[in-house]
């Protein structure tokens, strides 16, 4: 299938002693709106520079709206490179976005042409992730096994119990966990269903979002 990409490239967002800041916040509305109306979002980071104040801006936004992201490491070919380069660079972008660990990294060089078509293949696996669902009983065999292997949290004697989960919406994908009591659900043990979901399913450069709700257990 032949895919049509329509690219739009984001108001640049500044610092604030270059700019007033009216023009700042035009700049972010901008981004913003370009942001909205994308399914993937490339987050360009200068290699010479590394991730700064506003490459962040832009990924905070992109994360919060639930879009794929794609960070691409542009003019690597002005970096001097040994066996290490790559992974210091990936673990050094990785620590301060932390917030996007599901975001796909590339390095590339638009200057040389490195490994711009690369790009676009990321693109198409990014919006299929972007885009998936998950079977309800396939997904509850997962959870079911990540509960097994992990109890959930308890608090004063009453322990979290998660009676199903189904995935309700795409883009990003949406799940809704059905438990006893919400108050319970501790976000480290979201998390942690969350990793066991893309252990299984994937998911690369796109967010998950989860949506705990409470039921009765004869419900």
């Amino acid at each position: 299938m032949v895919r049509s990409i329509y690219l739009s490239n984001t108001a640049g967002l500044r610092r604030k002693n270059k700019i007033k800041e009216d023009i700042e916040r035009y700049s972010i509305i901008r981004a913003v709106s370009a942001v909205e109306r994308a399914d993937v979002v490339i987050v360009v980071i200068d290699a010479t520079e590394g991730v700064t104040e506003q490459d962040a801006k832009i990924a905070g936004i992109a994360h919060e709206r639930g879009k794929g992201i794609i960070i691409a490491v542009n003019k690597w070919d002005a970096i001097e490179k040994d066996n290490n380069t790559v992974k210091q660079h990936t673990e050094k972008i990785r620590q301060i976005l932390s917030f996007i660990p599901y975001a796909e990294i590339l390095f590339i060089s638009a200057k040389s042409g490195q490994r711009l078509n690369k790009i676009f293949e990321l693109i198409d696996v990014v919006i299929e992730n972007n885009s998936m669902r998950v079977a309800t009983g396939v997904l509850n065999e997962i959870v079911t096994e990540a509960v097994a292997m992990q109890q959930p949290p308890t608090d004063k004697g009453k322990r979290l119990k998660i009676y199903y989960v189904t995935q309700v919406s795409v883009k990003p994908p949406t799940f809704v966990i059905f438990v006893n009591d919400k108050n319970l659900m501790h976000f480290s043990y979201t998390r942690y269903l969350e990793n066991r979901i893309r252990d299984t399913f994937g998911f690369r450069g796109t967010a998950l979002k989860f949506i705990t709700r409470e039921r009765k257990e004869n419900e």
